[in-house]
C-alpha cells in the first residue's frame, strides 16, 4: 500500500480555483479538503486514479462558487508518495 502524506496551503478566494486545478493536474493527490479561516471544513472531495474533467466539472463549479463567497481559506491535500 502506498504511503500518504498531508500538506496545507493558505490561499485567497480568488486563487482557490486555480490552486485546486493545479493540484488535480499534479496527479498524485488523493483527497482535497477546503477549510475556512476558522478551520471549519467547507468541502472535501476524493480524487481517484482515472478521474477525468467531465467528472470533476461539478466539483470545480462548486469550488468556484465557494471562492466567490470566502476571503481566505486553507486547502488540505492528502498525497500519495
Amino acid at each position: 500500500m502506498a504511503k500518504t502524506f498531508k500538506e496545507s496551503f493558505t490561499v485567497s478566494g480568488e486563487q482557490l480555483l486555480k490552486k485546486i486545478k493545479e493540484l488535480i493536474a499534479e496527479g498524485n493527490v488523493r483527497k482535497i479538503t477546503i477549510h475556512d479561516k476558522a478551520g471549519k471544513e467547507i468541502m472535501s472531495f476524493p480524487l481517484t486514479i482515472g478521474v477525468v474533467g467531465a467528472v470533476l466539472a461539478p466539483v470545480l463549479a462548486a469550488v468556484g462558487a465557494i471562492a466567490a463567497l470566502i476571503g481566505e481559506c486553507t486547502i488540505s491535500v492528502e498525497r500519495e508518495q
